[in-house]
């Protein structure tokens, strides 16, 4: 504590940082404004957005404050594993979005969102399935970054917590709401330029500040055994594995991820996603080192809250210039997924609520469209600042609606590829999914016995499901059933009998397998096949008005035979 009362900013120099980030946000915010705003462009921008923004946008966005102190956490938690199972799973997660991502843009290349997609595909089941977890999700992850915004003033100014979220949440909202997603990605290049900057002075000048290599030497005593393990099955267990499945989840269901899909021009998916695979992976595994220098130094976080971890060493060990510069650094790294949230809200409100299920395709006016964006902003705003209040575990939250997700993955990447996934099988097997996750993951049933063989047998099936999805995006789909069922194979030995006990992972391993299972088989016997061709005629932009009214969207049940259409190699 001590440490921290030496350093805290006077009110004066708090509200100055402040203004200096959130007003230059919003002076490029405004420099790209438009006096008629386009409804398209508030959403996508245009479809067309260059290399280098789109790369550090999705850096950006990957990027946040909580991923920051869970790094630390897990390296403090875990030992010099740690970090690297949190940052580096969270980075390949992006690398694989990217053939799916080519294919997702192929079959719908003027799309605004997933679940735009997915009415196109199958009717209203299985949009509103997918744009209500993007609303759960989002609105979970807003407010956890005002969270972290909330911590960080209060501790480092003489402004309290509640005060420190209305200050976040006022100077997010202020650049978002006026150009929507390209205030969002545009900011995010500044800001994930000068995260980078920052950690890689920030991290080296902490280390030699705090004794770097001495500590090392002196403070190995300190771990246990699993902790100085680089290779720690505990490590892999608790924090890589659920990581691993959550991810993926987050990767194919996260309506911020696919917003900045459909907005980057189309021939540079690829080198964007590689992009920000290589910054997320170096800045949040470098700042998870922090976590695992606090191990070896024995220190003791304030209050015994390991997220005070990163501000509590950089209040020690840094000079004030450079503590200036880590509260820009944490600032915006959750300012840069805060408006990512709020354009992903208003994007789902304007295109899958408004343009599809209340005004329909043909009839939305993008003048009302603007309107319901921005008051999605501003509610949803409110909502995240009166929820942040209750301070609650927002790290559990987000990987219980990441496993939740994972009960959507097969079925949605399915729909693009296979033209026998019909609405009733999808929206049949995400149910299922979910009625078995649910008990699993809170023990809601007791797992001895014969149900947690049977949970167990469910979770082996979900390893070969995550890794034979992770090999079918790049090599296709027989790579993808020889790594499935080998990976079926090897880990049953082990799993069965025990992987229950691991309930975070078990429970995302179940949501993967039953899913997949429950839609395989509704679908395999299906002679109806789907023709793709339609979706790109069933979405597109709303300020043109609709290309082919021959194509109209489905029906809430639109299992009508359809041409059969083409299915991956």
């Amino acid at each position: 504590m001590e440490g921290l009362e030496t350093a805290r900013f006077s009110a004066l120099v708090v509200v100055g940082l402040l203004v200096l980030f959130y007003g230059g946000t919003f002076l490029i915010s405004a420099r790209i404004g438009k006096k008629e705003e386009n409804a398209d462009g508030y959403m996508t921008a245009g479809n067309n957005i260059g290399f280098g923004i789109s790369a550090a946008s999705m850096t950006a966005t990957w990027i946040w404050a909580s991923s920051m102190y869970a790094s630390a956490t897990s390296g403090y938690t875990y030992g010099i594993s740690g970090p690297i199972h949190y940052g580096l799973w969270g980075a390949l997660m992006i690398l694989f979005i990217y053939p799916f991502g080519k294919r997702i843009r192929q079959v719908a290349p003027k799309a605004h969102t997933l679940a735009e997609v997915m009415y196109a595909r199958h009717g209203r089941s299985s949009q509103l399935m997918l744009a209500g977890s993007n609303i759960v999700g989002s609105l979970i992850s807003l407010m956890s970054n005002f969270i972290a915004g909330g911590v960080l003033i209060s501790m480092l100014s003489p402004f309290t917590f509640t005060q420190g979220v209305f200050a976040v949440a006022a100077g997010v909202l202020l650049y978002t709401l006026w150009s929507g997603f390209r205030a969002s990605v545009l900011t995010d290049f500044v800001q994930v330029v000068a995260m980078l900057g920052a950690v890689a002075v920030i991290v080296p000048v902490i280390f030699f500040a705090a004794g770097f290599p001495a500590a090392f030497e002196t403070g190995a005593e300190r771990l246990t055994p699993e902790q100085g393990n680089f290779f720690s099955s505990t490590a892999f267990m608790e924090q890589g594995a659920p990581y691993i499945a959550a991810v993926l989840a987050y990767a194919i269901g996260n309506q911020t991820i696919a917003q900045r899909l459909f907005a980057v021009r189309q021939d540079l998916i690829k080198p964007t996603f590689v992009t920000a695979t290589v910054g997320y992976g170096a800045m949040v595994i470098g700042v998870g080192m922090l976590g695992v220098l606090a191990l070896y130094l024995g220190y003791e976080p304030t209050g015994g809250d390991v997220n005070n971890i990163i501000p509590g060493m950089a209040a020690e060990y840094l000079p004030p210039v450079l503590l200036a510069l880590f509260f820009i650094m944490i600032v915006g790294a959750l300012s840069s997924t805060a408006d990512s949230d709020l354009a992903a809200l208003s994007s789902i409100m304007m295109a899958d609520v408004y343009g599809q299920n209340v005004a329909g395709k043909e009839k939305a006016n993008p003048r009302t469209m603007l309107l319901v964006g921005r008051i999605t902003m501003v509610l949803a705003t409110a909502t995240a600042v009166a929820f942040a209040s209750l301070q609650l575990n927002i790290l559990d939250l987000l990987v219980f609606v990441g496993a939740l997700w994972g009960a959507l993955v097969f079925p949605v990447l399915a729909s693009f590829y296979w033209d026998k996934v019909s609405g009733k099988a999808f929206t049949t097997s995400v149910l299922a999914a979910l009625a078995v996750f649910l008990p699993v993951r809170f023990s809601w049933i007791p797992v001895d016995g014969a149900f947690g063989i049977v949970v167990d047998v469910l979770a082996v099936l979900g390893v070969g499901v995550v890794l034979g999805l992770m090999v079918f995006g790049f090599f296709g789909v027989r790579a993808a059933k020889v790594v499935g069922v080998a990976a079926v194979v090897v880990s049953a030995p082990f799993a069965v009998g025990s992987l229950h006990e691991y309930a975070t992972l078990s429970g995302s391993l179940v949501a993967y397998s039953v899913s997949t299972v429950v839609c395989w088989a509704m679908s395999v016997r299906r002679r109806e096949g789907f023709d793709f061709s339609l979706i790109a005629r069933r979405t597109g932009d709303f300020d043109q008005g609709p290309k082919a009214t021959e194509a109209p969207a489905p029906p809430d049940a639109p299992d009508a035979p359809e041409p059969a259409g083409t299915t991956h190699p």
